[in-house]
Formats: C-alpha cells, structure tokens, sequence
C-alpha cells in the first residue's frame, strides 16, 4: 500500500506548497532568517534592541465554520484575511504592534486550487500588516475533517513597550466609548448564521444587501491596525480597547474594565449593517442574543476620557460614539 491509499497526497500537497512559495516569500522582511522550508522559522530580533522594555504579546485563533461557508460556495480569497486580521486585533487591543504570523491549515483532503487561494490570502494579508509569514503546517487528515472541508488557524507574535501596554487600569465611571465599524461577521457566529440561512441560495443577489448573500457572509474580517496604530502614535489617552469577537459586546467588554467598573451601549448610536438586521428577521433572534453571538458592527470598541473624544475620533478618521463606562459590573445594551 501507498500513503496515498490511506487519503494522503504527498505530492499534490508539495506542489501546492511550492506555487505559493513565492508569495509566501514576498512578506519576509530583512529581519527573516529562515521560513518557508524550515523546521522551525527564524527572526532576528535586532527590533527589540531599541526598545527599554520589550513584552512580546501572543494570541491563537481559528475562522471556525465560516470555512464552511466558502466550501459551498467556492469563494476561498477571503479566509487569509479573516484569520490574520482578528489576530492582529486580538494583540492591538494592548498596544502591541506584530512581528510574525504562523498558519495551521487542515483538510481530509488538500486541494491545490484551495490551498494556494488560502495561503495566497494568507502572504497578502500578513504583507498588509507589515509581517512575514514566518511558517506553518498544512496537514492531510481524512477521517478527522469531513470531505470538502477545512480547518484555518493562525498564531501572532507582537510586541510592546511595558510602559505602553494598555490594560483597562485606568478606565473610570464616565469614560466614553468609542466603536470602529466592523466590515460584517467577521469570523463569528458563523454556525448560527448558516442555521438561519439553510436552504437559501448563497448566490442570488438580495436586495437589502445590494449583493448576494454569500458575498455578505464572507466578508472579510476587519483589521484595525492603521487607525488604531495612529491613534496609540498620536500622544491621545486610551484607556481600554476589546476587539468584539466570540461572545459579542456582553463578554468581551467587561474583559478589559476594571474591578467595579461596567458598562452601557446605547442602541441607535451607530448603523447596523443590514446583514445583522436579516439574520435577526430570518431566524426571529432575540435582541440580548444577536448581542451576545455577534458583533452587530461594533467591530473594536475604544474607551477614552470625555474631554478627549472629539480629538480621537479625528485621529481615527471613524468611528461612534457608542456608549460610557458607569458604575456596576457588566454591560448593558439600550
């Protein structure tokens, strides 16, 4: 018997591998030492010479079922995109800027045409965020994934000064809260969005949402980087950030607020993408739970002192005033 008997295309994979190459390539920065190839990527870290106190800040995540979504649809340029960017914002969110990216994709079966369509979303993502793709695993495991689908996970390393770590500590009763728009999605709620949409056709453009459906649902997760990197460069005072992913604003807020310290987002202050407003239609949602699965455009969430939103929202060049910080614990939404 052959590897390939038991499912296993050593070859196909390989070659998959070597016409990404060069795109994976073409994110190294001067500072990459070994990649692609390697057992093991290499970075000099020359970078943190200039630094008093370097704190290297390192996050893990996954895009979940939306994969599913781009197996029956075919659409797979956007995965990259989704795992890059919300690992970027996971390490944004304490003022760390990112030094590499290593992915981990995974199927019963490879496809060349799929696997080069991720990965080459993947080098395009990380060149955006000014990182290489240091490495990576791609793995052939049948019996594990079902036939057609794919598992995308992605590791970040970033770094930041100790001095200018942003934790939440300084967050007061009064604080004002700003969101960043999120572009949809994202890369969560993603298996209660396919429940409420079984059966419709992915393709069919639909009026509320000025294209089809499956555009709507795939597309890519937002990154924050360049507004967010402005604004922490900009001298202005942040006291907290939360990256509003798995769980929605009632779990990923109160993260980042301090002991007796809670939190109200007032409904009406900012557009909700009309894609929202369908799934809650389509599959009769309650209120409290669309808030607690999705992200209801409040992609990335700011608090900063009152006599300091004008300035920040003009550094932002985006953004709403959404809420305050208050007395109390938890978050409320109204």
């Amino acid at each position: 018997m052959k590897y390939e008997d038991a499912g296993v295309d050593i070859d196909r994979k390989a070659g998959a591998l070597k016409a990404a190459a060069a795109r994976i390539k073409s994110t190294y920065t001067p500072e990459v030492l070994a990649g692609i190839g390697a057992f093991g990527g290499m970075i000099d870290a020359r970078r943190l010479q200039g630094m008093r106190q370097p704190v290297l800040v390192a996050s893990t995540d996954g895009v979940g079922t939306k994969t599913m979504l781009a197996a029956q649809t075919g659409r797979w340029g956007g995965l990259g995109f989704d795992i890059v960017n919300h690992c970027v914002n996971d390490l944004l969110v304490q003022g760390a800027r990112p030094l590499f990216f290593l992915d981990y994709v995974a199927s019963s079966r490879l496809e060349p045409e799929v696997l080069g369509a991720v990965l080459e979303s993947l080098a395009e993502a990380c060149k955006a965020a000014g990182m290489p793709l240091l490495g990576g695993e791609t793995a052939e495991m049948p019996g594990v994934y079902h036939p057609g689908g794919l598992d995308l996970v992605g590791t970040i390393v970033g770094v930041v000064e100790k001095s200018r770590i942003v934790d939440g500590s300084r967050v007061e009763p009064g604080d004002v809260i700003i969101a960043l728009p999120s572009s949809g999605l994202h890369t969560n709620g993603y298996s209660l969005a396919r429940k409420v949409f079984e059966g419709w056709d992915l393709n069919q453009p639909h009026p509320e949402l000025s294209r089809s459906l499956g555009e709507a649902l795939l597309e890519p997760h937002k990154s924050y980087l360049e507004p967010v990197s402005r604004l922490l460069d900009s001298g202005l005072e942040v006291r907290a950030m939360a990256h509003i992913t798995g769980g929605g604003v009632y779990e990923n807020l109160p993260r980042v607020l301090p002991e007796g310290v809670g939190a109200h987002i007032e409904v009406g202050t900012w557009p909700v993408p009309p894609l929202f407003r369908l799934i809650q239609q389509a599959g009769n949602v309650a209120p409290e739970e669309m808030f607690r699965v999705f992200n209801m455009g409040l992609g990335y969430l700011i608090v900063v002192r009152e006599s300091e939103v004008t300035p920040v929202l003009e550094c932002l060049g985006m953004g709403y005033r959404v809420g305050k910080t208050l007395e109390g614990r938890g978050v409320t939404v109204g």
